[in-house]
């Protein structure tokens, strides 16, 4: 649930029964692919399953290819995570415009995604799940 960022006074929400945020180590290897290229790699990713959302991945900035990345200027806000920051990833063109995401200064009841990554599946070519 991100609304676009208007730089007004901001609703914080804890994440409870009727809105459920859990944050879990995934075990397994996670590879995103972009244009031919891996944009990420890691055995460190957190699953974020937000109430009836589909769960998304969240990758250490150490394992992600920074230099494949250009922050943008789009922001958009939640209030059970905080502010939102976007990077594009230019060798993928038009369609990775926005593709990735971060908060930067997460709320406390999600404050293990700070200094994660995460992808839009529909904005690059592959989000792979390895044993």
């Amino acid at each position: 649930m991100e609304l676009p960022s208007t730089g007004t006074a901001r609703v914080v929400r804890i994440p409870g029964p009727d809105h459920p945020i859990t944050i879990e180590r995934n075990t397994h290897r996670i590879v995103v692919k972009v244009a031919g290229r891996v944009i990420a790699d890691t055995r460190n990713a957190l699953t974020l399953q937000e109430a009836s959302y589909p769960a998304v991945q969240y990758i250490p900035r150490q394992d992600v290819d920074m230099a494949s990345l250009e922050r943008t200027d789009h922001a958009t806000y939640c209030p059970y995570k905080g502010e939102c920051s976007y990077y594009s990833i230019p060798s993928g063109g038009d369609r990775t415009i926005n593709a990735v995401w971060t908060y930067e200064h997460p709320y406390d009841a999600v404050s293990a995604i700070k200094d994660h990554l995460a992808f839009y599946a529909t904005r690059v070519d592959a989000i792979e799940e390895f044993d």
